[in-house]
């Protein structure tokens, strides 16, 4: 049995992205398709009048950052971080009080937008849970009205102890 040479080189292995959701989705167009009709979603669904009126009457730029955060968020090009930093979705949403009723409709709109723009059943049903899980971490306040605690801090979590060190993929 022959030894490979100590100095030969090995064949390079290109690892997988580990969120292919946006070229799944279809890329960057159909991501603006999906804002796109996310918002629609919010101006017509009457169960989401609530988080429309948290929104500027103009669209226009926040549509622009939603598109930014989803594909980077979805596995594309890095457009988010770049220009607004780590996304830090509950300390920017905390101005607004953000329920399960809120959450709720975001996900309706969202599930509305979804089913328009893509037709994959199990990405559809892979983003639908991801999306959940980001939507209920942003939720802020309890039925009642009062202040929901942080979910992932880690010493509300567990006092005393301290966090492990946060692993990046790059």
């Amino acid at each position: 049995m022959s030894q490979p040479h100590p100095h030969a080189t090995l064949p390079a292995v290109t690892a997988a992205p580990s969120n292919d959701h946006f070229i799944r989705l279809g890329g960057h167009a159909v991501v603006v398709r999906l804002v796109d009709a996310f918002y629609r979603a919010m101006d017509t669904l009457p169960e989401a009048a609530a988080v429309r009126a948290m929104h500027e009457p103009d669209l226009g730029p926040t549509k622009a950052v939603l598109v930014a955060y989803l594909s980077e968020w979805m596995g594309g090009p890095k457009a988010y971080t770049p220009q607004r930093g780590a996304p830090m979705l509950r300390r920017r949403h905390q101005p607004f009080p953000i329920d399960a009723a809120a959450r709720d409709a975001w996900m309706a709109c969202m599930r509305q937008a979804l089913a328009q723009e893509c037709p994959d059943e199990g990405l559809r049903a892979e983003l639908d849970a991801a999306f959940y899980k980001v939507a209920d971490f942003i939720r802020n306040t309890d039925a009642g009205g009062d202040m929901r605690p942080h979910p992932g801090r880690p010493r509300e979590v567990a006092p005393g102890q301290v966090a492990a060190p946060h692993q990046s993929q790059t």
